[in-house]
């Protein structure tokens, strides 16, 4: 792992180092275009086989999406093979082990108790003369959400995207995942599901998925907003259909970005890098830090810790291709750089952890301390681990119970108080040259 010195190629240097490594997926990798040319004839790139999908799909409906399950899952089915049966519920329940139903059945209570706190009220407030002003929060009519699968199931995924969902009180509750061969789910995905408070599941991935719920089929529902991660198919399904329903944001691979000083464990630092860098080939794994020693431990342990990883292969590519360990002059300037990666997990291993999360502008989600893991925050700790990543955290939030909410103003005036503002309100509109505007309210006749 190479070691970087910030002072010695400067700060502007190191902060491009970063937003590289943040997101870098827009091009196919020689193999995956190779594959396209088997599967469509032709030589296109992520974005043309996208809009290739998308736009069959928002045609053809359901034939499409069956074709592109055949070419692209292997799974060969029917319409009415996409949606999940209680037979295979019950398959699932009979199969899974117990002691992980049993964690994951924790995992949501204290997801659901967490999210349960941002519940938004609608509120309304009286002014002068009897005028009323408020605000109505209502929950989306309908969602879906998509659920990744591909070298693993994450079932961890279904509990972040539907328990949110469901306390917004959400009316349904979709849900997209891509089959195996076989056309089947990982059990643990439908038990989290059910769990969660998912309605209806359908075994469907990729682009595809995404287009059939933006547009509806002859099986498939519309929906209004689509959520959750995938990968650089699924991401540019999402963009291009947006404004047809609307989206929670455009996710790029995995990242952490470490801040640690001299006290940092070298063997928790190297761990956390690999537990992003294990999920694919393009996750992004920073360690930053103002101890050149550690630095150099970090390396060195990172090397230990590669070598027993069923994902050895995966995990090492993504530290070669986006793995960084930075020194710095003092702990400050490492929370600079930090903040202009704008990461999606940022965790803080120093001697007062709590004393530099003041110095925190931009990152998806915060971890302070040894004991406090990314994966904690993954799995089970409450707060969603569906976050901004590529640096989007400089705009966007983390999913949460708003994500599946809207706001409508409440705007209710008596006589006597539309008559005190009534001269403001036509002098406004003619100045913008809106005559009807001025006379929705000189009409009236309010003397």
């Amino acid at each position: 792992m190479k070691i970087i010195k910030a002072e010695e190629i400067g700060v502007p240097a190191v902060e491009k180092l970063l937003q590289k490594a943040a997101f870098d997926q827009v091009e196919l990798n020689p193999k995956i275009r190779a594959k396209n040319m088997t599967l469509y004839g032709e030589d296109l790139s992520a974005a043309q086989i996208v809009d290739k999908i998308v736009a069959e799909v928002r045609q053809n409906g359901d034939a499409a999406v069956l074709k592109y399950t055949r070419l692209l899952d292997g799974a060969d089915f029917a319409a009415e093979d996409f949606l999940v049966t209680e037979e295979e519920y019950a398959e699932a329940a009979a199969t899974a082990d117990p002691a992980v139903v049993a964690s994951l059945k924790k995992a949501v209570a204290n997801v659901r108790s967490y999210h349960m706190e941002q519940k938004p009220k609608s509120w309304m407030t009286y002014r002068e003369h009897g005028s009323i002003l408020g605000q109505s929060v209502i929950p989306l009519d309908r969602v879906g959400l998509y659920v990744p699968g591909g070298t693993a199931s994450y079932p961890s995924s279904v509990i972040m995207n539907a328990v949110p969902a469901a306390v917004a009180g959400v009316g349904e509750i979709i849900m997209m995942a891509p089959p195996s061969r076989d056309g089947k789910l990982n059990p643990y995905v439908l038990i989290a599901a059910r769990e969660a408070g998912v309605g209806k599941i359908y075994k469907i991935g990729g682009a595809q998925a995404i287009a059939a719920m933006a547009f509806g089929t002859q099986t498939i529902p519309r929906v209004d907003k689509i959520t959750g991660p995938g990968n650089i198919f699924v991401t540019l399904a999402k963009k291009a259909v947006y404004g047809h329903c609307d989206i929670d944001m455009l996710a790029g691979p995995s990242e952490i970005l470490i801040v640690a000083d001299k006290s940092a464990d070298p063997v928790y630092v190297a761990a956390d890098m690999l537990s992003q860098a294990e999920h694919d080939m393009l996750a992004s794994s920073i360690v930053i830090t103002d101890s050149e020693a550690l630095a150099e431990k970090v390396a060195e342990e990172l090397e230990g810790q590669l070598a027993k990883l069923p994902r050895q292969e995966i995990a090492r590519a993504a530290l070669e291709r986006n793995g960084l360990i930075i020194v710095t002059k003092d702990i400050l300037a490492a929370m600079e750089l930090a903040n202009a990666s704008a990461p999606e997990h940022l965790e803080i291993l120093t001697e007062q952890p709590f004393q530099l999360l003041p110095y925190v502008r931009h990152a998806g989600a915060v971890f302070l301390g040894a004991y406090s893991p990314e994966p904690l925050g993954d799995y089970f700790a409450g707060p969603n681990h569906v976050l901004p990543t590529g640096g989007t955290a400089r705009y966007y939030s983390v999913l949460n119970v708003e994500t599946f909410m809207k706001r409508t103003s409440i705007i209710s005036y008596t006589q006597p108080a539309l008559q005190a503002v009534q001269d403001d309100i036509i002098r406004l509109a003619e100045a913008e040259g809106l005559q009807a505007h001025a006379n929705a309210i000189r009409l009236r006749g309010i003397k």
